[in-house]
């Protein structure tokens, strides 16, 4: 069983390779973070906040490219966690057919947010991952209030440029 999940925190730290996303329980207690790479964690924060660019981006390209083809996104599938690396999947609709495209976790959430599509959990990835994180065994450091406040510092620097 699927479980919906949503975004709920984005930390971003532009000195470290670590980008961290938090997915967490719709109606629920459970979450868990994502390691991310810099560049997919731009992208996200760029759509959570509606920002336009001038030329598209690779994100951008996948979603003209499907449009064009005749699809639609449905919702984005985290299917699978091994070893520490999650592992998700894109379901995209082409008339009465369903098609899984293999992904990253990050790029499909990236996609996704511009489209308001559904993020789902598969339930025993997140059990694993939400006990992994409640018992402090994520391979990602503690989201401490210093990082917090850095991302307010770093808000109000945006909001002056």
């Amino acid at each position: 069983m699927n479980i919906p999940m949503q975004l709920s925190r984005i930390f971003i730290r532009e000195m470290t390779d670590m980008q961290i996303i938090e997915l967490s329980e719709v109606g629920g207690t459970r979450a868990f973070p994502i390691v991310i790479g810099l560049p997919e964690a731009f992208a996200i924060e760029r759509r959570l906040k509606g920002i336009e660019i001038a030329r598209p981006q690779t994100h951008d390209l996948l979603a003209n490219t499907i449009e064009s083809l005749g699809g639609e996104l449905l919702r984005i599938e985290i299917t699978n966690l091994d070893n520490g690396t999650f592992f998700a999947q894109l379901i995209v609709s082409k008339g009465e057919h369903e098609i899984e495209i293999d992904s990253r976790p990050s790029d499909a959430i990236a996609l996704g947010i511009a489209k308001g599509v559904p993020i789902l959990v598969a339930e025993e990835v997140l059990e694993a991952a939400s006990a992994q994180a409640a018992a402090g065994m994520n391979p990602v450091p503690e989201i401490s209030a210093d990082m917090e406040d850095e991302d307010d510092d770093q808000e109000d620097e945006d909001e002056n440029l």
